[in-house]
Order: C-alpha cells, then sequence, then structure tokens
C-alpha cells in the first residue's frame, strides 16, 4: 500500500516551482486559453470566477483522496480475499483439516487367513484397501505420491522393479514408506504371464523383484504378492510360497485403469467400488486417474471410508 498510495498527490499540488511563480503562469495560461471575451479586459472579469472553480474543484479531489486514505486506514484489506493461514496451521498431510479418516489402532489388526487368495478385507466394517499397480508412467507415480502427502491416504504399490519410476521417485516416496503410509508389494521384476514360465524362471521374477526392494526402499515386501494379469496356478503359488511370498493378493474391485481410459469412467468404477471392506486396483501407467484424485477422496469421504495399506489390517508374519 505504502508504494502505491504514499506517495500519491492531490492535484494542483506537489510542484518544486516557487508558489508565487506557479501562481503568476497559472493566472496567465487560464486567462488567455478560457476567457470568452479575449484581451486584458477579459483575463481580469474571468479571474475571481477561475478561481473560486479551481478551488472547489480542489477540495473536492482533496475530500475523495482524504476519503480513499481514510478507508485504507480501516479496511487496508478488501473482504473478497482470503486470508492466509498462519503458520501453525497444517495445510497439507494427514493432519490437515481436509484429511482422510486415520488407519485402526495396532490393536485392531488381525491374522492373515489362511488358504487360496486375498480377494477383500475380510470383517464387516469401513476399510477400504486402494491397491495401485505397475509403474510404468514416472509422472503418475510422482502424483499418486503427492496425492498421498496432500490427502494422507493410504496405499499399497505393487511394484514393477523393471519401470525406472520407482528410482526416479525414490526420494519423494521413500519417506512414505519409511512411514507406512504407503505400502510396496511384490508384481515380480516385468510384469509375464507366470503361468507360461517355468519354475525356475518364476523364481527369478519373484526373487529379483524382492532383492530390488531391499536394496533401493530397504523394505520386504513379504508376504503380498500379486500375480501380473491375476494368471496363477498351483504350481506359481508354490514357488512364491517357497519363497516367503505367502499371500497372493487379488481384489474385488477395479478402477479399470490398465489401458487408456477417460476420467469419467474412472470415477465411475470408483463410486461402484469404493465399498467398505474391498480391495480396489488400479495402475500407475496412464494420466487420466491423476486428473480425479478430489472425485476419488470426494467419494472416501462421503461414505465415510477408511483407507487402510494390507499391513494397517493384517498382522506381521514371523
Amino acid at each position: 500500500m505504502a508504494a502505491e498510495y504514499g506517495n500519491a498527490r492531490i492535484p494542483g499540488t506537489g510542484s518544486r516551482t516557487p508558489a508565487s511563480h506557479r501562481k503568476r503562469r497559472e493566472r496567465n495560461r487560464v486567462g488567455f486559453a478560457i476567457s470568452p471575451f479575449g484581451g486584458a479586459s477579459g483575463r481580469g472579469r474571468a479571474a475571481p470566477e477561475l478561481n473560486r472553480r479551481r478551488f472547489l474543484g480542489t477540495l473536492a479531489a482533496a475530500t475523495v483522496a482524504g476519503v480513499g486514505a481514510a478507508r485504507l486506514v480501516v479496511d487496508p484489506q478488501p473482504r473478497t480475499f482470503a486470508q492466509a493461514p498462519s503458520a501453525d496451521v497444517a495445510t497439507s498431510g494427514p493432519t490437515a483439516p481436509s484429511a482422510l479418516l486415520p488407519p485402526p489402532p495396532l490393536s485392531a489388526r488381525i491374522p492373515l487367513p489362511g488358504g487360496g487368495a486375498l480377494t477383500k478385507v475380510p470383517g464387516e466394517g469401513d476399510l477400504l484397501a486402494l491397491t495401485v499397480d505397475d509403474g510404468v508412467s514416472s509422472e503418475v507415480v510422482r502424483a499418486y505420491t503427492q496425492f498421498a502427502k496432500d490427502t494422507g491416504i493410504r496405499l499399497t504399490f505393487f511394484v514393477n522393479g523393471i519401470y525406472k519410476s520407482w528410482t526416479e521417485n525414490l526420494g519423494m516416496l521413500r519417506p512414505l514408506v519409511d512411514s507406512g503410509q504407503v505400502q510396496l508389494g511384490n508384481h515380480t521384476w516385468s510384469h509375464p504371464d507366470l503361468t507360461t514360465l517355468s519354475k525356475d524362471e518364476i523364481a527369478q521374477q519373484i526373487t529379483r523383484n524382492d532383492e530390488f526392494l531391499k536394496k533401493t526402499y530397504g523394505i520386504g515386501a513379504k508376504p503380498y504378492w500379486r500375480p501380473p494379469y491375476a494368471k496363477r496356478n498351483a504350481a506359481v503359488d508354490a514357488v512364491a510360497a517357497d519363497l516367503g511370498y505367502t499371500v497372493p493378493t487379488l481384489w474385488n474391485g477395479s478402477l479399470s485403469d490398465s489401458t487408456l481410459i477417460t476420467e469419467d469412467y474412472i470415477v465411475k468404477m470408483a463410486d461402484q467400488y469404493f465399498t467398505p471392506q474391498a480391495i480396489v486396483i488400479g495402475h500407475l501407467n496412464h494420466l487420466p486417474v491423476t486428473h480425479v484424485y478430489p472425485q476419488l477422496v470426494e467419494i472416501i469421504r462421503d461414505r465415510n471410508l477408511r483407507t487402510v495399506t494390507l499391513n494397517d489390517v493384517f498382522l506381521k508374519t514371523p
């Protein structure tokens, strides 16, 4: 305000010229330019009226300027602008006012169910396990990570280590992994159909990815793994179990975004499948999902769902 209004001048003042000289030039200029009579006599007759008008005009300008200055003092900021939050108020993350519900307490964790694949969260409750696969797009991995930071949403990423996205976003993602807000699961190294591979090739796919996660993120993903394309059989399960991956993790709802689809269709799928105790699959491959985060959050909030990782739900195995 000081830069904009502090140096404002009332019209007709502020000249550095001495007052006597200023008035003389002003009178001569007015007399010859404005007088309807012309000549010296016309200049003399018009001067009193013109001086009176100039005084009134100057007084009006001063009054307007004074009112403006008073308004600046009384109400220096327009009320239509939002007030900046104070420094001690969180604007993003799990403690922000817009954050989602926190995970259940540690005491609520349950043993892993035995036998077969995990397709939903057991029991009755308000839990939603959003699991996101692959990592073809580094930009989508980064956007999902920022989404988690901004809202507190809890996610399980099923990683294919072959994609550069997992190393390119390491610095941003690692703190969320360390805190437990994001969990990493094993989705094989390069996403093949495991039912078409030999036992040694199956083991190599799972082991190589396991070693990548330990080396890069310092975590072990066992016992959760997700077979690409949901393709598995008894032989595949047996190899995985021998390596400590005893829980094939599937789903009972999907955002259907493994291929490129529209934002509207993703929201439609979320509306259909974001339900209590669901395990929902999404993908880290295409940008449209990054455009609908507000809609996804709105559905979660409207249904009072509590997002969880798999580790939030189940007791850790020995």
